[in-house]
């Protein structure tokens, strides 16, 4: 589960250089319920407490809850507040429409360079004070640096280090949590997509309906000091139990929800990505972004290949890496892979020929010396259940 590189010859050790593995808020809290820790995005997190199958299902049928606090959290604003100048040097930085996004609605966009690669997907929502983004763990310093040199000196960049970040995912969420909140906007009113400020067991929390499992549920953010209070109260509830790393892994695949690092890149494009949704029906005529002349040209040409899913028979699962053919041609690779509890066979994601992506095609996988029939397959794998 690392995300540092790994080499085969060892290290000089006057060379040696050790890279600090930091903790999070709720570190000795996952360790008192058995979580086990493993290094994750620089920070020990929990893979699993209970096992992955009987953590992904219980998520699936009841109500999970996730530390997702490695996540950077940014404040964007100026001395003046949140100003149509703040608002229009983050759409200079990002391919959104920022003026449709309404107080308190997260809305996913996508972080780009200069020839359109994908350098981190995150969300994005409009506070009353400024805008709130959230960003991938193990990016969050390079995001914090592009975003820096692409804003104007004037806006203010505020990394909310001292706020945890939770996700309580399933179809039984909002009944555990509705017990502990109370706030102006009725929790029940939150459809997906939506937040609002509330106190959660007397503490200060924002809170969204979203997630990345695929499943109703909320995401929330505390200070960090609160944080131990906080999921003592939650998973105090009959219908939620501690989550891991690996189960997030495999509720996520079924859900086809890319993974930053492995299913994007910046060797990877949003149309190669099938994110079009990301870049909004304006700035798709006007560009003014990072890399819009080649986003604008993929749109209007089709990309050599895509983000696809696929279903393979038998047992053995395909991981990252491993080859994707159609016959004896090399056709592509896959990017994200394993054993689904909910479908009990394999699925993955892989990047294929664009003339290859029609659901039901026929393809062969080559992993460890094995050829793995598979069929292009829609996404998700299991359907959504979003609270609209």
């Amino acid at each position: 589960m690392s995300e540092f590189p790994v080499s085969d010859q060892a290290p000089d050790d006057d060379f040696v250089e050790e890279i600090e593995v930091l903790t999070l808020p709720l570190d000795a809290w996952h360790r008192e319920k058995g979580g086990r820790m493993v290094e994750f995005a620089g920070y020990y997190m929990p893979v699993q407490y209970e096992g992955i199958m009987a953590e992904h299902l219980w998520t699936r049928e009841n109500a999970g809850l996730f530390d997702v606090s490695h996540m950077g959290q940014v404040h964007v604003s100026s001395e003046a507040g949140l100003t149509s100048e703040v608002e229009a040097a983050l759409e200079s930085a990002l391919p959104i429409d920022l003026s449709t996004l309404k107080v308190g609605a997260p809305r996913y966009s996508l972080l780009l360079d200069e020839n359109g690669g994908i350098l981190d997907d995150l969300m994005v929502t409009r506070w009353a004070t400024g805008f709130y983004l959230v960003v991938n763990g193990a990016t969050k310093w390079d995001d914090l640096g592009t975003l820096r040199e692409l804003l104007p000196d004037d806006v203010t960049l505020n990394h909310l280090d001292e706020s945890a970040l939770l996700a309580l995912q399933g179809p039984k969420a909002f009944a555990a949590l509705e017990r502990h909140v109370e706030g102006e906007v009725p929790l029940a009113s939150l459809t997906f997509m939506k937040g609002a400020a509330y106190k959660l067991g007397g503490v200060d929390a924002w809170i969204s309906r979203s997630g990345y499992t695929g499943e109703d549920g909320f995401e929330i953010a505390i200070p960090s000091e609160s944080a131990a209070h906080v999921a003592e109260l939650l998973c105090g509830e009959p219908e939620v139990k501690p989550i891991g790393l690996g189960a997030r892994d495999s509720l996520r695949l079924e859900a086809g929800l890319p993974l930053y690092g492995h299913d994007l890149s910046p060797e990877t494009s949003v149309v190669d990505a099938d994110l079009k949704f990301a870049v909004n029906k304006r700035r798709r005529t006007e560009g003014g972004f990072p890399g819009a002349d080649r986003v604008l040209r993929d749109f209007a040409e089709g990309t050599a290949r895509r983000r696809i899913g696929l279903v393979l028979e038998g047992r053995m699962a395909a991981r990252e890496g491993a080859k994707v053919f159609q016959g004896e041609q090399e056709v592509g690779v896959v990017t994200s892979g394993g054993f689904s509890p909910s479908l009990q066979q394999p699925i993955a994601m892989a990047y294929v020929d664009t003339a290859l992506i029609a659901e039901g095609t026929p393809l062969t996988i080559e992993m460890r010396g094995r050829t793995l029939e598979c069929k292009v397959a829609l996404m998700p794998f299991v359907p959504h259940r979003y609270h609209r």
